[in-house]
């Protein structure tokens, strides 16, 4: 796998990017769905942030990630191992794993290890992608071009956090908790309102609009493409403040107090758009709270909530066939009116 592009040094799609960072700090904040034109930086982004994210510690051994202590999510190997007694751990980079279109479910899933069958007659279990991704970052570039049958798959095991495998005689159940990141070109297809609503955040990436900032790019990613190295070297130092900001802003995620004035207005704000459901206000909640973290504040204000609302609530809005504004613009008013009554 060649040199990443750093995170730090894209240039600009600054909501892409914070969103992106919100969800490395908590993610259960879930997925983030990046729309916008191609060679806008989308999966240039997604791959940048595998480089910058802090180690995490996982179990020696453990083809799916287990973290070590978290015994009830553990896999049946790992909970084996300690039973006995035995257990070691060593730290490793955050999976940020790529779920390509033309993956098979038994790719994505897992599946009966053939080789060993055939060698050894054994029926041993070949995890699949999912577990890969487990504790970190799945990634779909033209989500919305996904086959039904791997969004079926995704949904299930999005909403219950495991992995269940029922096949040849193989009964197997693993842990596979993951952000989902999905990318794509609107111009192509709509996503199934299912799979939609299980992003967090939804964000629009478009092409700079202004000559220095398109120059700028341009010479950034020429110099890259001449020195990948170099290049990385030169923009380490910033990875490495923002990495720092990410571990802070995760230690301190517990301690941010979130007033009932927030959640008002994030209450008010979701029923004045007709969002069906509560998870818009969880949402909300969560990416303020994310975002204080990271700012180095106490307390979630109602600049903060604001400042996440558009891309929390983008797209869990139902389209208006009198108001042909777009989504953005509709909770923008929306928050005006709030903020002016």
């Amino acid at each position: 796998m060649g040199q990443a592009y750093p995170f730090s040094a894209i240039v600009g799609q600054e909501e892409m990017k914070r969103a992106l960072l919100l969800a490395a700090i908590d993610p259960s904040i879930g997925g983030i769905l990046v729309f916008g034109d191609r060679g806008t930086g989308k999966t240039t982004a997604v791959r940048g942030l595998a480089g910058l994210l802090p180690p995490m510690r996982v179990a020696s051994d453990c083809r799916f990630n287990c973290e070590p202590g978290d015994t009830e999510h553990y896999c049946p190997r790992c909970r084996a191992e300690t039973a006995v007694g035995r257990s070691s751990s060593h730290m490793a980079p955050v999976p940020v794993i790529d779920l390509p279109l033309g993956a098979t479910e038994d790719r994505v899933a897992g599946a009966l290890d053939l080789e060993k069958a055939l060698v050894s007659g054994e029926k041993a279990f070949e995890p699949g992608l999912l577990a890969s991704a487990h504790r970190g970052f799945l990634y779909i570039d033209e989500v919305n071009l996904l086959e039904d049958h791997l969004v079926d798959l995704l949904l299930d095991v999005a909403a219950s956090g495991v992995n269940v495998i029922e096949r040849e005689g193989l009964s197997i159940r693993h842990p596979a908790r993951f952000v989902l990141v999905g990318s794509g070109n609107p111009e192509e297809g709509d996503l199934r309102p299912q799979l939609l609503d299980r992003f967090g955040l939804s964000v629009e990436v478009a092409s700079p609009r202004d000559i220095a900032s398109r120059v700028e790019v341009v010479k950034r990613r020429d110099a890259f493409d001449r020195d990948q190295r170099g290049f990385a070297e030169a923009w380490k130092r910033h990875d490495a403040a923002l990495r720092r900001r990410i571990v802070k802003a995760r230690q301190r995620l517990g301690e941010i107090i979130v007033p009932d004035a927030v959640l008002e207005r994030a209450a008010g704000l979701c029923l004045s758009l007709g969002v069906d459901g509560l998870r818009g206000e969880l949402t909300l909640m969560r990416a303020a709270r994310a975002a204080t973290a990271l700012d180095g504040g106490a307390a979630v204000t109602l600049d903060a909530l604001d400042a996440v609302a558009v891309s929390a609530l983008r797209h869990r809005l139902r389209r208006d066939p009198l108001d042909e504004t777009g989504s953005g613009a509709r909770i923008e008013r929306a928050l005006g009116e709030l903020q002016a009554a």
